[in-house]
């Protein structure tokens, strides 16, 4: 699922971000964001030795059609194609994800780290054969071993399965579900292309009840063009009313090459007062113009939309035909505002009806956490297989290739003996303790300054709290004691006598929805501090090796 990141959505199967670009999350919209090389080296929390891997990631990118917001590496199959089982594209996929489990380097046999969390993610997974899935399975089996009692998810889409095909998942061991519902109005539905309608949507809802998973979860998407609050809360009612264990909330994120990424550009043109002319020369040599700079782009009065497409490295008639569907003037996607409205009625309803807020996005009743994404937000390695799925072992990020016959080159190369995608544990210090302050914010059990203090030192944890001063004076920054009970009294002689901060302060937490909206800046103010940190022994050890 594309939005599954919006943190992801970093580890799933995107390629992981810069820094900067890590820091946006499910409320937050990123327009043209850019990815980084596929390697990049840091570790987990504890800093002498990262501990083995004990989840899988498995990408099946197979799709009916792409949706609107889409920039996952996926593969179209077309908007009939629910029956795969004799569909070579399918079954070669997996013939060469088996390869390449196959072929993955492994520090511990089999049977001391088996697999604890395994997570079909796509992609549609749910179109892939049972059968085919099996496979995959067994290759992990083989190849790492699977806890009798292991957490298996898979994505599943409205339109996609029926009750004879759950009954066989469910046969194979997986035992939860991640319902892509995204809406409950079919105008909105259409209006992110997703290939399955509201009636579809009540029917998968009453597969997985009849077929007895009890453990499955609710995606929605908030944001989409013409969204309105009405609209929002039926949805998030008629999500509480179908009784999910789980349910994830994502705002849209605004991607570049996408539909939904075209749409916001020429809107955005609008919005700048640019006029965009819709007639072309006859001359289909004059479609694409010398490419603009873009320092240049938005200083001109008035542009042509071959131009436009010239930018995107699009071809006119795409763009004439997304930009079709709206009026002049219109802009149709939700305001910051609106957005932040969103957020909040999903906290409190979903609040309300017994939901933990556990994470940014995420909504579960009591022990119906998702283990697997535990695993990304507790920083712990993970494997991962498949088209464009990134792995954390041994202190690396290692991305795959995000074309088909890039990825089929890349598993021949590891079979080869030519590609390592694990790392030897050297870590970069300043990179790993970005990602777990970045991390745990995202969650409602905050950073575990003790932890943090133990492999950074004092002084980073200090400098910390004296940065988030001013924000927990505000609310938006939340200070816990070592029994994560909040502490209520004034912080402004502990922040002056640092030693007893540092001693009564356990964790910190981002406020609930307040603080979670600024999620952004709070994290990035953490990454300040973490940039200008010179001092911790730790750090200087790593850098030097």
């Amino acid at each position: 699922m594309l939005l599954k990141s919006s943190f992801t959505p970093i580890f799933l199967v995107q390629t992981p971000k810069s820094k900067a670009q890590k820091l946006h999350h499910a409320f937050t919209k990123t327009f043209f964001t850019n990815s980084t090389p596929p390697v990049r080296h840091n570790a987990s929390l504890n800093v002498a030795t990262p501990p083995p891997a004990s989840s899988a990631y498995i990408h099946l990118p197979f799709c009916r059609k792409r949706c609107h917001y889409c920039d996952f590496p996926i593969v179209a199959l077309g908007s009939a194609s629910t029956q795969t089982h004799h569909d070579p594209r399918v079954s070669n996929y997996i013939d060469w994800l088996c390869r390449e489990i196959t072929a993955t380097k492994v520090d511990q046999p089999a049977s001391t780290t088996p697999l604890q969390t395994v997570y079909f993610g796509g992609g549609t997974p749910s179109l892939v054969p049972p059968a085919m899935v099996s496979s995959v399975l067994e290759s992990l089996r083989v190849k790492f071993g699977l806890c009798k009692d292991a957490e298996i998810s898979m994505e599943m889409d409205p339109g996609t399965f029926g009750a004879e095909k759950m009954r066989k998942m469910i046969a194979l061991g997986v035992n939860r579900v991640s319902l892509g519902v995204q809406a409950f109005q079919e105008e909105l539905l259409r209006a992110c292309g997703r290939a399955h309608g509201v009636q579809e949507v009540h029917e998968a809802i009453s597969v997985v009840k009849s077929c007895g998973v009890e453990n499955w979860s609710i995606d929605l998407i908030a944001s989409l063009p013409h969204q309105s609050c009405e609209m929002w809360e039926e949805s998030l009612r008629l999500t509480i009313e179908s009784q999910p264990s789980h349910v994830s909330v994502y705002d849209l994120q605004i991607e570049q090459g996408t539909k939904f990424g075209r749409f916001y550009f020429l809107l955005h043109c609008r919005q700048q007062g640019f006029k965009l002319q819709l007639q072309l020369p006859l001359c289909n040599d004059l479609l694409y113009c010398e490419k603009l700079r873009t320092d240049t782009l938005y200083k001109l009065p008035f542009l042509t939309v071959s131009r436009i497409a010239m930018k995107l490295s699009l071809q006119f008639e795409t763009l004439i035909s997304d930009l079709a569907e709206y009026s002049p003037g219109e802009f149709p996607m939700p305001s910051e505002t609106q957005s932040a409205e969103f957020y909040k009625m999903a906290s409190r309803m979903l609040t309300d009806a017994n939901y933990n807020h556990y994470e940014i996005s995420s909504y579960c009743k009591s022990g119906y956490e998702c283990k697997h994404n535990f695993i990304y937000w507790k920083n712990e390695p993970f494997y991962a297989f498949g088209l464009g799925s990134a792995s954390f072992v041994g202190g690396l990020r290692y991305s795959r290739p995000r074309k088909v016959n890039d990825y089929i080159n890349f598993v021949q190369n590891l079979e080869n003996g030519l590609v390592d995608s694990s790392g030897d544990g050297n870590i970069n210090a300043k990179d790993m303790a970005m990602d777990v302050v970045m991390l745990s914010l995202r969650t409602a059990q905050g950073l575990d300054l003790k932890s943090f203090q133990e492999s950074f030192g004092s002084s980073v944890v200090l400098s910390l709290l004296e940065a988030y001063k001013p924000y927990v004076e505000s609310g938006l920054v939340v200070c816990m004691d070592e029994h994560r009970r909040t502490i209520m009294d004034d912080l402004n002689y502990s922040f002056l006598y640092k030693t007893n901060t540092e001693k009564r302060v356990a964790y910190i937490r981002l406020s609930d929805p307040e603080g979670f909206l600024l999620s952004n800046e709070l994290i990035a103010l953490a990454f300040g501090v973490i940039d200008s940190w010179k001092a911790c022994p730790q750090y200087q050890e790593a850098k030097a090796t």
